[in-house]
C-alpha cells in the first residue's frame, strides 16, 4: 500500500470509527415528491422553498434556453462571451436588490469566494459571524485578510472591533442563518458600516421571507443565489456598479470557471419574475402559514429539532424515513458537537395534508420535538 493511500484508509477509518460516515442518497423526484429505494417519500430537506423548480413557467424557460443556446456555455464569459439570459438575469437581479449592476456565478458558494476574495485582501479586517455559512468561511480562508470571528449576532463586539481598527473593513454575516434558521442583527450592522466607512457584505441565500434591509448611504455587496428561493441553480452579487465591476475583473471564482448554462439562467429569470408578481405574494403567504403551523412565529423556512446526541439525530431521522418523511440529521463538523439535530425545511409546495403527515411522524419518532 502506496503513503497516499494508507493515509486514505486511515482518513476513512477515523470517518467510520467517529460513527459520521456519509454516503448520498438517490431521491428519485421532481419537486417535494419521490421514491427512496422504491418507497414514496415526501422531501422536508429540500431549499426549493417556494416550489419553483417544478412550476411548468420555470421549466419552460428551461426548455426554450437549451433549444435556443444548446447544453452548456462552452466556456468562461470573458472568453467566449455571454449568452443573452446572462445578461438578461443580472439586469432582474440589480433590479429586484436595488443596486445598480449584478454579476452571476456558477453557484452560491462560488460567488462567496469570488466576493470575499477580491475585497478582503492584505492589509483589510473582516469581522465573520461565527454561524455563517461554510461558503464563507472558505471565502475568509481565501482572502489573506485580518480575520475577526465575533459571537453569533455580537453587534458589541462588531462594534468594538471596528472601533479600533484603523483601515479597510469587511463586515459578512448570513442574514438567515442556515442551520438555525435566524436572522442576523442587519440593520445594525449596516448602521455600524455606514459610522466606520465598512463594506457590509450580505449572504442572503435563505431569505425568503427577509429581511430586506433599506441600504442607503452604505457600502453593500449582496450576495444570493439562484438556487433555492429561485428553484434553479447559480450565485449572484448585487451592488454599485464600480463594486461589480471589480467582481467581474478580479473574482477568480468567475473568471476561471465555464459560465452558468443558458438554461439554468432563463430558469432563474423565470422564477424571479414570479417571486416579484402576485403569484410570488401567494406563495410566500403559503410558505408563512406551513411555517406556523410547526413553529408558529418562526422568522425562515428552515426549523431545527435540536437532539443534541449525534445517534439520536440520525435515529430519528431513520424512523421518520421509514414512514415516508425525509427529514435530515445534521450532526458535527457541520455543527458543534452537542446540537446534533433534524433540520425541517418547508416549502409553499408542501400541501396541509403533508404538513399534518409530519406533524404525526414527529409525535410518533420525536415526542420532545415540540418543546
Amino acid at each position: 500500500m502506496s503513503t497516499w493511500q494508507a493515509w486514505v484508509a486511515s482518513q476513512l477509518a477515523t470517518v467510520r470509527s467517529q460513527r459520521r460516515w456519509r454516503s448520498p442518497r438517490t431521491f428519485d423526484a421532481k419537486g417535494l415528491d419521490g421514491t427512496i429505494d422504491g418507497r414514496p417519500v415526501i422531501s422536508f430537506a429540500s431549499n426549493d422553498y417556494l416550489g419553483l423548480s417544478s412550476h411548468p413557467a420555470v421549466v419552460a424557460a428551461a426548455h426554450e434556453a437549451l433549444d435556443r443556446w444548446g447544453a452548456g456555455s462552452a466556456s468562461a464569459r470573458l472568453v467566449v462571451g455571454s449568452r443573452p439570459p446572462h445578461d438578461a438575469i443580472e439586469a432582474d437581479l440589480a433590479s429586484w436588490k436595488r443596486t445598480d449592476a449584478a454579476v452571476v456565478f456558477p453557484t452560491g458558494f462560488a460567488a462567496n469566494l469570488g466576493v470575499l476574495a477580491t475585497f478582503a485582501g492584505a492589509g483589510t479586517l473582516v469581522l465573520s459571524d461565527e454561524l455563517n455559512h461554510a461558503s464563507i468561511v472558505d471565502g475568509c480562508r481565501l482572502a489573506r485578510a485580518e480575520l475577526d470571528v465575533f459571537a453569533h449576532r455580537d453587534v458589541d463586539h462588531v462594534a468594538k472591533a471596528l472601533r479600533a481598527w484603523d483601515g479597510r473593513a469587511v463586515v459578512v454575516t448570513d442574514t438567515v442563518f442556515s442551520m438555525d434558521g435566524d436572522v442576523a442583527p442587519v440593520d445594525a450592522l449596516a448602521e455600524l458600516c455606514r459610522t466606520f466607512g465598512a463594506l457590509l457584505v450580505l449572504d442572503e441565500a435563505h431569505a425568503v421571507l427577509g429581511p430586506d434591509p433599506v441600504l442607503d448611504d452604505v457600502d453593500v455587496v449582496r450576495v444570493g443565489t439562484l438556487s433555492k428561493t429561485l428553484g434553479a441553480l447559480g450565485g449572484f452579487a448585487a451592488a454599485a456598479e464600480p463594486f461589480v465591476a471589480l467582481l467581474v475583473n478580479r473574482a477568480r471564482a468567475n473568471i476561471f470557471t465555464t459560465a452558468s448554462t443558458p438554461a439554468d439562467m432563463a430558469a432563474a429569470r423565470a422564477s424571479l419574475a414570479i417571486v416579484r408578481s402576485p403569484e410570488g405574494d401567494e406563495l410566500r403567504a403559503r410558505l408563512r402559514a406551513n411555517i406556523d403551523r410547526i413553529r408558529p412565529g418562526h422568522p425562515s423556512p428552515i426549523v431545527p429539532i435540536v437532539l443534541g446526541d449525534e445517534q439520536a439525530a440520525v435515529a430519528a431521522a431513520t424512523a421518520l424515513l421509514e414512514r415516508g418523511l425525509l427529514v435530515p440529521a445534521i450532526r458535527p463538523p457541520t455543527v458543534p458537537p452537542g446540537t446534533s439535530r433534524l433540520r425541517l425545511t418547508l416549502s409553499a409546495g408542501h400541501t396541509v395534508g403533508q404538513i399534518e403527515q409530519l406533524v404525526a411522524g414527529l409525535d410518533a419518532c420525536v415526542p420532545s420535538w415540540r418543546g
